[in-house]
């Protein structure tokens, strides 16, 4: 009997003495962040919630929400306008392919997609909406507001009209 417990002392003690050297894994390295070049910056003029009037009026048309999401990589617009008809986009930058792409939908079932990037001063994106070409400038204001001019083209930008043109301000808290 004592020969048989000197034997299984004998085989525990490598593994005791084991697992008293063997150290417990190091946690995961955290990802790196991909989403931080000046590029993926260049849309955060817009973030925040607003107030929306069309440019040069004083009565608030809609609230946007727009918000930085997903690590910084998108940028996300909730239009909420006084009319009922909602919808929203989400933006991104695709390094690979030098652009900003904006997708919209809303709540006639209306997508659109759009394209472009910072020229410097605005942020300019065009793109299809139903039939006309459309092309659409955020320009961020001295005083912390945001203009949104939509212009239209029905000879495939040859010519430009105005179609919309809002100012965004901020909501109070």
């Amino acid at each position: 009997m004592i020969r048989m417990i000197l034997a299984a002392a004998l085989i525990a003690l490598p593994s005791l003495a084991l697992a008293q050297t063997v150290s417990p894994a190091p946690p995961p390295a955290p990802p790196k962040p991909v989403c931080t070049t000046a590029e993926h910056r260049q849309f955060d003029f817009w973030v925040g919630k607003w107030d929306v009037t069309r440019t040069g009026q004083d009565q608030v048309v809609a609230q946007s929400l727009i918000e930085s999401l997903y690590n910084g990589c998108g940028v996300r617009e909730n239009w909420m306008p006084r009319n009922g008809q909602t919808g929203g986009s989400l933006n991104i930058w695709l390094p690979g392919e030098n652009f900003w792409k904006q997708t919209w939908i809303d709540s006639s079932g209306t997508r659109a997609d759009f394209t472009g990037g910072w020229n410097g001063k605005a942020m300019v994106l065009t793109g299809k909406w139903g039939g006309p070409l459309v092309r659409m400038t955020y320009t961020p204001n001295a005083d912390g507001s945001v203009r949104q001019a939509g212009e239209q083209s029905t000879d495939e930008g040859k010519t430009w009209a105005p179609s919309f043109d809002f100012t965004y301000r901020r909501s109070l808290p």
